[in-house]
């Protein structure tokens, strides 16, 4: 087996019942294999793994680590070249992995890929988490080609063109297992939510890069876990860009990247307030003081991060403020953002 196609399940028999079967008959070959990992699942997904795909090889963990961690035990048991991570809520189609592995194979000095991502309940739009690839601006809020913070746009094949991302979402993110492994994998501590942005954001920073490949489309329903609303979800979105953030940015724009980030960050509490969103707002607070308590426990792994980065400016990051062009300048499509860049 060259790759292996590994959907992480945690109480997830219906989405595996739902969506197994198209994974399967559009991924399985002599060269591919679908692997499902099982996060201790309390429902009967496991029961219904053994009595409808006796055949498929299931990796039972003994515990719920999270979307990070999970992948990073499942992998660990894995010798394939290549990994596709795929969400559980994700509806493939016919040869979606083949463009991915027949460009890795033709561009070493890529090390990982991502489909273009449409939504699987409005299929002529982008998906939110992942669009037609990812990227992110100089205070560290990520957007997509197709997608600029909740604006997601209609796909008419205006961003069907294979280039450079800053990342790749892990919706449906193949990756060389090597790379993966030499990177530090996914950061377990983050639980779940921006953990593929940081693990490209390291590949980027050590002159390894991230493409887009538009021809394999793939179907993602998104918000299985958690819907894009819930505090849980803003807390840890939050917590994480911060930690994140710290992680790699480089030492000569820290504090003026963090002063400016905080002063964003507070005038988006002070509005989910003003929405009566409390819940939100509280998330929001939460996720700094949890940064603050977290932060010091990471700096040998920012010095780390620091210390193996090969480039200090990636160019393929945002140099501007998103926030800024889609509130103040009105710019609401990545076209409109990016102006002639990047849309060849």
């Amino acid at each position: 087996m060259k790759t292996s196609v590994v959907i992480l399940n945690w109480n997830g028999r219906k989405l595996l019942e739902q969506f197994l079967p198209s994974v399967l008959h559009h991924s399985s070959n002599e060269e591919c294999e679908v692997v499902v990992a099982d996060n201790n699942s309390s429902d009967d997904s496991l029961e219904f793994l053994r009595t409808h795909y006796p055949d498929l090889p299931v990796i039972v963990l003994d515990k719920n680590y999270g979307f990070a961690e999970g992948y990073n035990k499942a992998l660990q048991q894995l010798n394939t070249e290549y990994i596709v991570l795929l969400n559980s809520d994700v509806e493939t189609t016919p040869d979606w992995v083949k463009p991915l592995v027949s460009y890795m194979d033709k561009h070493p000095e890529v090390a990982a890929v991502q489909p273009k991502i449409r939504a699987y309940k409005q299929k002529d739009r982008f998906e939110y988490a992942g669009a037609s690839g990812g990227f992110i601006d100089r205070y560290g809020y990520p957007f997509c080609r197709g997608r600029i913070l909740e604006v997601v746009e209609e796909d008419r094949g205006q961003y069907d063109t294979e280039i450079p991302v800053f990342w790749a979402t892990g919706a449906c993110l193949c990756i060389r297992k090597k790379e993966y492994a030499e990177a530090g994998g996914l950061d377990g501590r983050f639980f779940a939510h921006m953990e593929e942005i940081d693990l490209c954001w390291r590949l980027n920073a050590r002159g390894r890069k991230i493409m887009c490949i538009p021809s394999s489309i793939v179907y993602h329903v998104g918000g299985a876990s958690l819907n894009q609303d819930n505090p849980k979800k803003m807390y840890l979105n939050f917590r994480n860009n911060l930690l994140m953030i710290y992680k790699n940015i480089p030492r000569r724009i820290f504090y003026s990247t963090f002063t400016i980030r905080l002063f964003f960050d507070i005038l988006a509490c002070l509005r989910l307030l003003l929405k009566g969103n409390f819940h939100s707002a509280r998330a929001v607070i939460d996720a700094y003081r949890d940064f603050l308590k977290m932060g010091p426990s990471y700096k040998p792994v920012r010095q780390e991060n620091l210390r193996k980065m090969s480039c200090e400016i990636i160019p393929v990051q945002y140099r501007k403020s998103i926030l800024i062009d889609f509130y103040f300048r009105g710019k609401k499509t990545y076209a409109a953002v990016m102006g002639s860049r990047n849309l060849k």
